[in-house]
């Protein structure tokens, strides 16, 4: 787990609690409620896998309507293709929280992570709620985010406070996430939330964009999970209205924001299932945003690139391959470049005259690897990062109900 000692910063308006409740054999933190203020306003982007969780169909479906009270989550169980039957396990449980809150069904956002078609433990959570909402504490993070992991071998936390008018205003998130991991929204789970006053239309944009430049720009094994979902949270707490400030402050928290966004995507890669290299794929000069994302992950995704850098093989044929393999509408390739690290290892459609493998090779016993591709039909760039594939990475996933 990440070091207890690491500074998170709580976030006012935010208060959490987690528990045991025995989603898993393991006695482990497997159940949170988050507590937001009424006064919060939360947006939320969803997995596009066809085949949703109950819980992301719920959670959805009541965002549109207002905004959250309560957040409740586990681990454990992704509660999803359970159909009617997992949809009314969720609604059982959600009622609970009502009965104890003087809340309404469509206060609560609901989220499950973990094992795939099988009906959630609902007597477990009940039973666990009253103890859950009697111990709300606002410094609760680190717990928090230990009970929402699955595979992961380490909880994932960025907290930040910034420096706006003479006032600190704080940002804070977590993630899980290890497997089952390229988004097509956002990741596995993410929660972030921060004090500032954010209308709920502009906080929505703001993480839809920060998404496309974070959470969907990481992939580790091209799998996008049934029940993905990141929130953002603006409490409103900090009294700086962000749709107020002059346009030089709201680009300074944006990117504060991004910082924190792109810091847990890169958690997620490092503690990717198995992984013994963190991988950066950088596209440039496409002639398209979409072109170059689309050869970055072509590349990332690869299986045949994944295990030779495992093995710590330069065998940039199959980078070159799955350039050529990517979604684009050139239909030859134009005269790119690819180098390994810093290394030039082809260039005008054959390999380099200057090229060393042996350099190479001893580039690739680095735990960190660029994978850097000039494309050379544009001016836009793509970065995406990435895992090895490993011997591990099978036997986390063919053991997974074990």
């Amino acid at each position: 787990m990440n070091n207890k000692n690491e500074k998170v910063f709580p976030v006012e308006g935010i208060r959490l609690s987690s528990i045991y409740s025995g989603m898993y054999k393991k006695k482990r933190l497997d159940l949170s409620i988050m507590e937001i203020d009424i006064k919060s306003n939360v947006a939320a982007v969803f997995t596009k896998n066809k085949a949703k969780s109950p819980t992301i169909i719920f959670s959805k479906k009541n965002l549109k309507q207002k905004n959250p009270k309560y957040i409740i989550v586990n681990s454990g169980n992704a509660n999803a293709g359970t159909g009617v039957a997992g949809y009314n396990d969720l609604i059982k449980y959600s009622n609970e929280i009502c009965k104890r809150t003087s809340s309404c069904i469509e206060d609560i956002l609901v989220f499950s992570t973990g094992v795939i078609g099988e009906r959630i433990k609902v007597k477990n959570i009940i039973n666990s709620i009253p103890t859950l909402l009697k111990n709300f504490h606002k410094n609760s993070w680190y717990e928090f985010s230990n009970a929402i992991l699955t595979t992961d071998k380490v909880n994932k936390i960025c907290s930040k406070s910034i420096k706006i008018k003479d006032k600190n205003i704080t940002i804070t998130g977590v993630v899980k996430g290890s497997g089952m991991i390229m988004p097509n929204m956002a990741t596995m789970l993410s929660f972030v939330a921060t004090d500032l006053k954010i209308s709920k239309k502009i906080l929505s944009s703001l993480l839809r964009e920060i998404t496309d430049v974070s959470y969907n720009m990481i992939t580790v094994d091209g799998e996008t999970s049934t029940n993905d979902a990141s929130v953002l949270i603006a409490t409103g707490k900090s009294n700086i209205n962000y749709n107020s400030l002059e346009n030089k402050l709201k680009t300074l928290i944006k990117e504060r924001l991004k910082e924190i966004y792109q810091t847990l995507a890169k958690k997620i890669v490092e503690d990717g299932e198995g992984a013994t290299k963190f991988i950066t794929v950088n596209v440039k000069n496409a002639n398209s945003i979409k072109n170059a994302k689309n050869i970055a992950m072509s590349i990332a995704n690869s299986p045949l690139v994944k295990t030779a850098l495992f093995a710590e093989d330069p065998n940039w044929g199959r980078i070159l391959s799955a350039i050529g393999n990517s979604k684009t509408s050139d239909k030859n390739l134009p005269n790119l470049e690819i180098k390994l690290g810093k290394m030039l290892v082809f260039k005008n459609n054959k390999l380099y005259s200057k090229y060393k493998e042996y350099m190479t090779k001893e580039y690739l016993k680095n735990k960190s690897i660029e994978i850097n591709v000039s494309y050379n039909t544009g001016v836009y760039n793509a970065t995406v990062w990435t895992s090895d594939l490993t011997y591990e990475y099978i036997k986390i996933n063919a053991n997974y109900r074990s």
